[in-house]
């Protein structure tokens, strides 16, 4: 294709669609295990495992930021050499996935009982198969250089075999093991939660002082502080601290229970809180995590009195202890019955306000209770250990560096891992029991009899946490446990970028997964990157009605403009911030940019034509122009501010030096080096400098295009992992390119370390933006051409006397080199490096009107600061006013203090006092 057929503008629509297909065809996404170092080949690998979203997700613009940033590293090491692979995948999501079937069958006036297990994980099978790819398809959309031959499913039947073996070596290590404990339930979900799904959230609640007669004396009593009076129907004893006074003469007797009248003892414990409430604490085995620990070390009974739907439970536990009227209630109606009842019979000393954190199901945000229930649980804290020390030594990076101590704050206090899930959507337990001689056993394939007596078995009920399976993500999807060339090639991986609201629930288990499983860490750098949000702060979220659909802004802008969007304005672990109800204003950052290459592009590939051209490494150096080397030196810095702030890679013999351990992944500043490089420099300074030698022929044209297209194919390479489809477009249509060769495989540039010397050229562009500036303020007509008188020595007067023809072109006035500059009605300048200019203006603008303008403007700048000044120097004000805006008055004087010496030292020049 010729490049002057290149259209005006660029239409996203047509290009990026189809240049997706071709680079899919091309397979350049795919990676070749035999290609790694660790594989015998030559290539450095580098690993991403995509954080897998569910199976019920829809693509949002959360998913459009972790993509894009996982995107941007992979096509950079890609461009390195490196054997790149991003791998992808879907998440199974036990619970959402199971509510989204139930509330189908709930619409069609069924339950997943009236179906039976295996109907309904068959119609759920269904389903997935039918939606659950379509974020991977979505995530195209987006130009993610995934390799889709590794899609990754975590109920797939390999990585389903990788679980089962993962809790069998558990188990068989006594690091799984069923426990009677309480635990987080969700009367919603109805299944058990972990601790990290149980979220605990800021509430307004009411704190009720309850008495509780002394049962050998009614008419005293003990007085109970509790956010929960509906428990109380399973209170079995109420405590007290060994070294409370108050009442240490009440341990031992006992004490009434109002509602019921059943008898309680006193027991003394450290549990209870002197300083809390009364200092008296209900004991509720059965419905709190403390009070269980304290059930266990005074051998207390444990009735459970809310059933599993959240109502008052009638079961053999509740017998005698939940009144008829009670009896199947739900437990917050049951909360206010109670206290009905409590104030009625005088029980209820007081109710008042009480702040407090109340968990909920990280799902259906629905209150969670806390149960007394058999579960599978995973010993943690062996786990925990290596986990902890690869972070303090450097091993693994977390970054933006706050979150390492939230990290191993969590490690250090870390409980037990309650495992098992009451659904029929999952990884079903694999632990199987004897109905003669009650062993139990798991097995890495179905039992059908007892391994001991050869007796018939049943298998738990339960399925595994959806955690579970996805902490082993990094090396099953690799294959483990079978040792597969992928596996050998490909970890330990490199990098995980995700989101920080999962750093417990699946970063730090895939690091002692790692660690368990692998021996070693499963990647040495976490990224957690900040939230979409609002303009308002909230979260976005389809729910809330504040999300926004990145598809649709990939049908308005581009995939491009968005990604430019959400990677320029990045910083490191910072919140995004975007209007839902103004895509317009959100994404025109991104647009606009994107256009703004198009136009670069398309007027340098229309003016260096389809021939030919010299590379730039095999001109002699003394062909180079000053404009040429000073270019080049600036491709040489910012290909080195683009490394630094990506890089680097990888630790340093897989640790991380002190120096490097909090150093890259600043995309922002990535995107401003290659944006300041393409735009500032090479469009707005050096394609000016070059056009006249563009519309010349001979040598000095030849190396003029040399150079550009040289220096654009850089800057297309260094922008090609943030808008990957402008750039290979654009990056096709250079000289010298063939059909079937794409951007995203080129070379990274390559930084020299030996400069061109061009720096001179600095003040060629310091003397054009001094004169514009000047016209500017002295309001000269842009028609108009000038007399630049400029004083300067050495180099900088050899660069002007060498390209003052270039001066002239581009600020529109001739240089005069002189010793004494005028000093009647002129503007003058004094540059960093001491160069003088000064523009006389008799004859161009009149100087005796603009003599009294900026007199006039003079006046009422000094009116203002005597205004100003006196205003903070005055006592009252500085006293009285927030400090703030103390501060601010502060900052204005100093700016308005500098703007009146330039204003003074304008009027000195042109009017002579």
């Amino acid at each position: 294709m010729s490049t002057t057929a290149l259209p005006s503008q660029y239409d996203h629509v047509a290009t990026e669609r189809a240049l997706y297909e071709r680079w899919q065809g091309a397979g350049i996404f795919t990676a070749h295990a035999g290609r790694s170092r660790r594989a015998g080949g030559e290539r450095e690998p580098f690993t991403i495992m995509m954080p897998p979203p569910n199976v019920t997700a829809v693509l949002h613009m959360g998913h459009g930021l972790n993509n894009t940033v996982q995107d941007v590293m992979t096509r950079w090491r890609r461009m390195c050499g490196d054997e790149a692979l991003w791998l992808p995948g879907t998440d199974h999501a036990g619970i959402a996935t199971q509510n989204v079937i139930e509330k189908q069958l709930a619409r069609e006036g069924l339950t997943r009982q009236d179906l039976g297990r295996e109907a309904f994980v068959a119609r759920t099978e269904g389903f997935v198969e039918e939606t659950g790819g379509g974020i991977l398809q979505q995530l195209r959309a987006l130009g993610a250089s995934c390799d889709w031959s590794r899609t990754a499913y975590t109920l797939s039947p390999a990585l389903s075999r990788a679980v089962r073996e993962a809790f069998v070596r558990l188990f068989e290590r006594g690091l799984i093991y069923r426990g009677h404990r309480v635990i987080h339930w969700c009367p919603r979900c109805l299944t058990s939660l972990s601790d990290e799904e149980a979220e605990f959230h800021d509430t307004a609640g009411t704190l009720y002082h309850i008495r509780y007669p002394l049962t050998d004396d009614p008419a005293n009593g003990i007085v109970v502080a509790t956010t929960r009076p509906e428990t109380m129907l399973g209170d079995v004893a109420v405590a007290v601290h060994p070294e409370d006074e108050r009442y240490a003469a009440l341990v031992g007797r006992t004490v009434r229970m109002p509602v019921t009248g059943i008898e309680l003892p006193v027991i003394a414990d450290p549990y209870a809180d002197p300083a809390f409430g009364t200092g008296v604490v209900k004991i509720t085995p059965a419905h709190d995590a403390n009070d269980y620990e304290v059930g266990v070390r005074h051998n207390l009974p444990m009735p459970v009195v809310i059933s599993a739907t959240g109502t008052m439970d009638e079961g053999s536990d509740a017998a005698g202890r939940v009144p008829a009227e009670l009896a199947g209630l739900d437990r917050f109606d049951a909360r206010t019955r109670i206290v009905e009842q409590l104030r009625a019979d005088g029980f209820l000393v007081k109710a008042e306000p009480h702040q407090h954190a109340v968990r909920r199901c990280y799902r259906c945000n629905t209150i969670v209770e806390p149960r007394l229930s058999d579960q599978w649980f995973v010993k943690m804290k062996p786990l925990a250990e290596p986990a902890l020390r690869a972070v303090r030594d450097g091993t693994i990076r977390i970054l933006p560096q706050t979150k390492e101590a939230i990290y191993i704050n969590w490690l250090e206090g870390i409980r037990d891992w309650n495992i098992s899930r009451q659904l029929w959507w999952g990884h079903r337990i694999p632990v199987w029991y004897c109905d003669g001689c009650g062993q139990v056993s798991a097995s890495r394939t179905d039992l059908t009899s007892c391994p001991a007596c050869n007796g018939p078995v049943h298998q738990d009920e339960d399925v595994l946490d959806t955690w579970f399976s996805s902490g082993l993500w990094p090396f099953s999807t690799l294959g483990w446990p079978d040792d597969t060339a992928d596996l050998r090639a490909f970890y330990p991986t490199d990098q995980l970028i995700t989101a920080p609201e999962i750093l417990f629930f699946w970063v730090a288990r895939m690091i002692m997964n790692g660690f368990e499983f692998m021996g070693q860490a499963p990647f040495h750098t976490v990224y957690l990157h900040g939230t979409v949000r609002d303009t308002h702060g909230v979260k976005m979220s389809k729910s809330l009605g504040n999300g926004i659909d990145p598809l649709d802004v990939v049908s308005l802008y581009g995939a491009d403009a968005l990604r430019w969007t959400v990677v320029a304005g990045m910083g490191l672990g910072a919140d995004t911030h975007l209007d839902p109800k103004d895509l317009e204003q959100s994404f025109a950052t991104g647009r606009n940019f994107a256009t703004k290459l198009w136009h670069i592009g398309r007027y340098l590939l229309m003016n260096v034509g389809d021939r030919a051209v010299t590379p730039v490494s095999e001109l002699a150096p003394d062909r180079l122009a000053l404009a040429d080397r000073w270019i080049l030196d600036r491709l040489r810095v910012a290909i080195a501010d683009c490394d630094a702030a990506l890089g680097p890679a990888r630790p340093h013999e897989g640790v991380w030096r002190e120096e490097e351990r909090y150093a890259g992944l600043r995309l922002n500043e990535y995107a401003e080096a290659a944006r300041r490089f393409v735009w500032n420099e090479l469009a707005d300074w050096y394609v000016e400098s070059v056009k006249p030698r563009l519309l010349q022929d001979g040598p000095d044209s030849d190396v003029a295009r040399s150079v550009l297209v040289h220096t654009f194919d850089a800057a297309l390479r260094l922008l090609q992992p943030i808008v990957p489809f402008i750039t290979d477009a654009l990056w096709q249509q250079l000289p010298g390119r063939t059909d079937g060769e794409f951007l995203a495989v080129a070379e990274w540039p390559r930084r020299t370390t030996e400069s061109f010397n061009g720096e001179s050229f600095d003040v060629v562009r310091n003397v054009v933006v001094a004169i514009r500036q000047l016209r500017g303020e002295y309001r000269v007509p842009p028609g108009k051409r000038l007399v630049a008188h400029v004083r300067a020595t050495g180099d900088a007067r050899d660069a002007l006397v060498h390209n003052a023809d270039l001066v002239a072109a581009l600020a529109r006035c001739t240089l005069e080199f002189a010793d004494a500059l005028p000093t009647d009605a002129a503007a003058h300048q004094v540059l960093d490096d001491g160069t003088e200019l000064a523009l006389p203006l008799a004859g161009l603008v009149d100087v005796e009107r603009e003599c009294e303008r900026l007199g006039k403007e003079l006046s009422e700048l000094d009116r203002q600061l005597t205004s100003l000044s006196a205003r903070l120097q005055n006592p009252a004000f500085v006293s009285r006013a927030k400090p703030e805006v103390v501060e601010a008055e502060r900052a204005k004087e100093q700016d308005w203090t500098a703007r009146r010496t330039q204003l003074a030292s304008r009027v000195q020049a042109l009017c002579g006092g």
